[in-house]
């Protein structure tokens, strides 16, 4: 039998990307999947493809810093579905600016969808997880969950804070036998890394491939970029994992960036 068989798993922000590599994988192993993301007309053309190969899905427009739209789409995957097994929290976006430029709206706009957005999402999905007595929720943080770079301050605070939700849900979640762990991938060649690359060389000066090469992978073991699969791979352990063993517990994905 398939890992997911029968569950129903809600991925934010996967119309593209690491949260679509993690939707596609999830439902290759059973699960029905519910495509949370800010733009509608992509998770519907994303459903469509998954729902191609024989799986379940449902498209929802999700703001995830909207309560309204969150609980609203909570709702309606439980009239369709009738149980939420999975949440994974990977909506984001990334801004960099040096801290002393930075821009409070632009700081408040990431804060809300990183740390708002994953608040408001778990608590939404605890009402059916604990009345069902079963539950993993998943938050995808990044190495900056453990590191610091600059240019980044909202970012690396939004990441660091979600290991600190993550372990109080841990500890609340465990008598619902509810689990909580963060996945934390290096830099993964999305459209959300791509737009960095430019910004990032104007901002320090080097050429883009000095910040690819440099700044992004230098500190790999292998100069290769994490995948998309690598990080969908991640979730799929801390989902699948039988027991509450690993509770509470990230994971980096970083070819070796970052250790612990």
């Amino acid at each position: 039998m398939a890992r997911f068989t029968d569950q129903v798993a809600i991925i934010t922000g996967s119309a593209s990307g690491i949260g679509k590599e993690i939707a596609t994988r999830m439902a290759a192993e059973g699960a029905a999947v519910v495509i949370a993301d800010l733009n509608m007309a992509a998770a519907q053309a994303t459903a469509k493809e998954i729902g191609a190969t024989g799986a379940r899905t449902l498209a929802i427009a999700m703001d995830v810093t909207n309560e309204e739209q969150v609980e609203a789409g909570v709702a309606k995957t439980m009239a369709t579905f009738g149980r939420i097994d999975v949440l994974v929290s990977n909506a984001g976006i990334q801004i960099v600016k040096p801290l002393h430029e930075f821009p409070f709206a632009d700081w408040k706009k990431l804060l809300a969808i990183h740390l708002d957005g994953a608040f408001l999402t778990t608590r939404a999905c605890l009402k059916p997880m604990y009345a069902a007595k079963r539950g993993s929720v998943i938050y995808i943080g990044s190495v900056h969950s453990k590191e610091a770079s600059k240019l980044k301050a909202p970012y690396v605070t939004a990441k660091h804070g979600l290991l600190g939700l993550c372990r109080v849900l841990a500890k609340e979640g465990a008598e619902y036998n509810v689990r909580a762990n963060v996945v934390c991938p290096g830099f993964v060649r999305t459209p959300l890394v791509e737009k960095q690359i430019p910004e990032q060389a104007k901002t320090l000066g080097i050429s883009e491939e000095d910040v690819v090469k440099k700044v992004m992978l230098g500190e790999t073991v292998d100069g290769e970029f994490t995948t998309t699969a690598d990080v969908a791979e991640a979730v799929m352990f801390f989902a699948g994992h039988p027991t509450n063993a690993l509770t509470g517990q990230s994971m980096v994905v970083s070819h070796g960036w970052f250790m612990e």
